[in-house]
């Protein structure tokens, strides 16, 4: 961290505590996440930045946070299917429950799909952010710093691996085998149910393959096995009951994911309002609060809904900053795989020339994939913008993420300052970029 930066990160530093210790866990829609977003736009009012909220309405177990439903509908498969041995017609109710909810895991939970959120109950959340202008008040184009105010369920299997912390691998193996046999038990029951359908409903239609199905010894086996297998498969299912704790006392405080990414966008807003002649020319900067990540991105989606016939989406270069704790893992993410999103190409290759000229090395090479779930820069870059996610997180599952241990002690103010210099050293790039092109729009490749 450079001396000149020191006093903006800690200050960072502090915030994080402040959202980590004082305020706690802030589920999406929760009085937790409303009172993180007001302290920011506090803060904004501190240094003369009039805060503008904007409210949305989200379901936020409609997404990720509600993958123990997914147990739920396993566990009455797995019951089910004693009295469907008995009652073959219920195999129809059965295979429709498990069809339902394999569709929804995929659409809504993996790929974010708002297709199911009227089936579960709403809340309230909100997006807050300020904008700097120019002294002059003229702009081209805009740099938008963004990170989420909301916190996650905590993720029970990772928090039950702390006692693995000094030797992550055994919390690691711990953690994939729950959740991959979780996994399995559900998809079987699911499949079973359907192929018991299929098979009872031929011979009910009279399909001549049907009877040699039935009377097969393979198919013997297979009623057999089921007289076990779903006792077996109750279990797992119970695991993936157990992934999401539901409980708001014991989420995650969310020190690293992320009051990380909403102090670093603040304190550097504050920088320029500072020091306004460093200001890159005909650029204005904005400090994005984002509400609902956790959801299934739903705050940024509601953002550029919200403003996409307007200067807010247009010409902008959006730096997501989500998490910065992890001093060996400074990396730009790239790409949502989940999503199937390809990030800005120039912001990438701006932060691994920002990484070399800070001397800053990664473990994983300074760029990355985001293999699982999804990150604010998805709705930003399909909306036209020009954006990429910044991380400084361990990308392997440990007992911190997304759980109640997720607290600043964890972590250095050093850490979050190499962040800040980062961010800066990034928004001097892209100052020189546009004055040298103007703006391009998003680049793939």
């Amino acid at each position: 961290m450079q001396q000149a930066t020191r006093p903006y990160a800690e200050e960072a530093y502090e915030i994080v505590e402040h959202a980590a210790k004082k305020i706690g866990s802030r589920l999406p829609g929760s009085e937790g996440e409303r009172s993180f977003a007001a302290y920011m736009a506090q803060k904004l009012a501190s240094i003369g930045i009039t805060p503008v909220k904007e409210e949305f309405p989200v379901s936020p177990r409609s997404a990720i946070g509600g993958v123990p439903y997914a147990g739920y509908s396993g566990l009455i498969l797995c019951v089910s299917a004693y009295f469907a041995l008995q009652n073959s017609a219920l195999w129809f109710a059965m295979s429709a429950l498990g069809i339902i909810t394999t569709v929804w895991l995929i659409f809504g939970c993996f790929l974010y799909k708002k297709w199911f959120d009227m089936f579960f109950p709403q809340k309230i959340s909100q997006n807050v952010y300020g904008v700097l202008t120019p002294p002059d008040g003229k702009y081209d184009y805009t740099i938008m710093l963004s990170g989420h105010t909301d916190t996650s369920w905590c993720w029970r299997h990772s928090a039950n691996s702390y006692k693995h912390r000094n030797n992550p691998l055994p919390g690691m193996i711990f953690i994939y085998m729950r959740v991959g046999f979780g996994a399995l038990c559900f998809f079987f029951m699911v499949f079973a149910s359907l192929f018991m359908a299929v098979v009872c409903g031929a011979d009910m239609l009279g399909a001549a393959w049907a009877p040699a199905v039935l009377e097969s010894a393979a198919f013997s086996r297979f009623v057999f096995a089921m007289h076990i297998v779903p006792a077996v498969a109750a279990v797992g299912c119970c695991f993936v009951i157990q992934w999401n704790d539901p409980h708001e006392e014991t989420a995650s405080r969310g020190a690293m994911d992320n009051a990380t990414g909403c102090a670093l966008s603040y304190e550097i807003i504050r920088y320029f309002s500072e020091h306004p002649e460093r200001m890159p020319k005909n650029c204005r900067i904005v400090d994005m609060n984002i509400g609902a990540e956790e959801s299934g991105l739903r705050g940024s989606m509601a953002f550029v809904e919200e403003h996409r016939n307007d200067d807010l989406t247009h010409n902008v270069w959006n730096i997501n900053i989500d998490s910065i704790a992890d001093e060996e893992h400074f990396n730009v993410i790239v790409k949502d795989d989940w999503q199937g999103c390809r990030f800005d190409k120039d912001l990438e290759e701006m932060f691994l020339e920002a990484f070399r000229d800070l001397g800053m090395q990664s473990k994983e090479g300074g760029s990355m994939h985001n293999p699982v779930g999804g990150c604010d820069s998805t709705p930003m870059t399909r909306a036209g913008i020009k954006s990429v996610t910044f991380a400084a997180q361990n990308p392997t599952l440990t007992y911190y993420y997304h759980t109640f241990y997720d607290m600043p002690s964890r972590f250095t103010a050093e850490t979050v300052g190499d962040g800040f210099d980062v961010v800066l050293k990034v928004i001097e790039k892209i100052g020189a970029f546009q004055e040298r092109h103007g703006y391009n729009g998003r680049r793939k490749k």
